[in-house]
């Protein structure tokens, strides 16, 4: 496994496995303590490991977390995602940059997401699982969730959005997000 930093967004990773292919199927190595280490994050600061379904189409996003923020380890174990992180912290030096990456489970490539950081990612396949492990315990009080068709954000996203949660299609803008974020 090898650690690629993101140069779009400050302190942001892939961590790309090497998966091992025979005619069973593969064997991958998702997680490595001394590869994340060596770049600085602390394997042992993750706190809740969750899981996502989505079908075609689906978008989830923006959301980010207030407070202390939130970093995350995302990875689409099954299907294909097409993936979103926008630096929201103000003194990052990649601030409001947005960077996008496709994530399958052919690869198995992880994107860790440094805390401040708005996520979001539509499923291009029908279904696309999708994993996380966070760094603290989640606490729906510092939800923030910022509009995934916002223009100042300008996301692509490359399927007809299907579907979203009401709390996704209710979303302010960026700007007025920001505003609640200060």
């Amino acid at each position: 496994m090898k650690a690629i930093p993101v140069p779009e967004i400050d302190g942001a990773y892939l961590f790309e496995p090497t998966p091992h292919t025979d005619q069973r199927g593969f064997f991958s190595r998702t997680f490595d303590r001394d590869v994340v280490a060596s770049v600085g994050i602390d394997p042992d600061g993750f706190a809740q490991d969750s899981l996502s379904r989505s079908r075609k189409g689906v978008v989830r996003g923006m959301h980010l977390r207030g407070g202390a923020g939130e970093a995350k380890l995302v990875r689409c174990s099954h299907g294909a995602i097409f993936d979103v992180v926008v630096d929201l912290r103000p003194d990052s030096p990649t601030f409001r940059n947005v960077k996008t990456f496709e994530l399958s489970g052919e690869t198995q490539v992880s994107v860790y997401i440094p805390a401040g950081c708005a996520h979001g990612f539509q499923s291009l396949t029908d279904p696309s699982d999708v994993s996380y492990r966070i760094d603290r315990p989640h606490d729906p009080n510092e939800d923030i969730t910022i509009s995934y068709k916002d223009p100042e954000l300008d996301i692509s996203w490359p399927l007809s959005v299907t579907m979203v949660s009401d709390r996704d299609e209710r979303a302010p803008s960026l700007g007025e997000a920001l505003k609640s974020t200060r």
